[in-house]
């Protein structure tokens, strides 16, 4: 289309062509604007900090009732850390094992312990994945059978109590 100017004067075919071009333009994009809204976004269920913390501090109590000394990680939905407990005493490596069990737990909405049997045979599997360790001790938090959080525990000698703990955690928040 070719506009002509005339000392600042648009003719008036290249208006009402503007004009028809622009509103079209705008009742599509507006139609796709409304269409996002509606279809792109969503509620979400997520765990509070102050929940996070209280089932954190509940996995730590439980433990350090039996005399161990674990560290507590309550990630979110993500995997993104929220909450981190160390106990007094808990070795070095327990942070690292509580975030990457928590990790695990949430990524596959299931307990560590219960899929230690998905990572064997020759191969790739599950336990390639940057992040995750399958050992017992993270559980998931869920609402409506879909992951919110989960907790880990690591630092127990065997990943069975490092479980029992986080459960002890889990039970604060039904």
């Amino acid at each position: 289309m070719e506009t002509r100017v005339t000392c600042g004067i648009v003719d008036a075919m290249d208006i009402r062509k503007i004009a028809v071009a622009t509103l079209a333009v705008l009742a599509v994009g507006g139609g796709y604007a409304a269409a996002d809204q509606h279809t792109t976004t969503r509620a979400e269920k997520v765990l509070t900090i102050d929940a996070a913390v209280k089932a954190a501090q509940a996995t730590l109590d439980a433990a350090e009732k039996e005399n161990q000394r674990v560290t507590v990680a309550v990630v979110d939905r993500s995997g993104d850390l929220v909450v981190l407990l160390a106990g007094d005493g808990a070795g070095p490596q327990t942070e690292e094992s509580a975030k990457r069990k928590a990790f695990t737990a949430v990524s596959f909405n299931a307990a560590t312990s219960k899929l230690t049997g998905r990572v064997t045979g020759a191969g790739a599997t599950l336990r390639d994945i940057p992040g995750t360790l399958f050992l017992g001790g993270g559980v998931p938090v869920a609402v409506d059978g879909a992951p919110v959080a989960s907790i880990g525990v690591g630092g127990a000698p065997c990943g069975d109590l490092d479980e029992k703990y986080a459960r002890a955690g889990l039970a604060t928040l039904k």
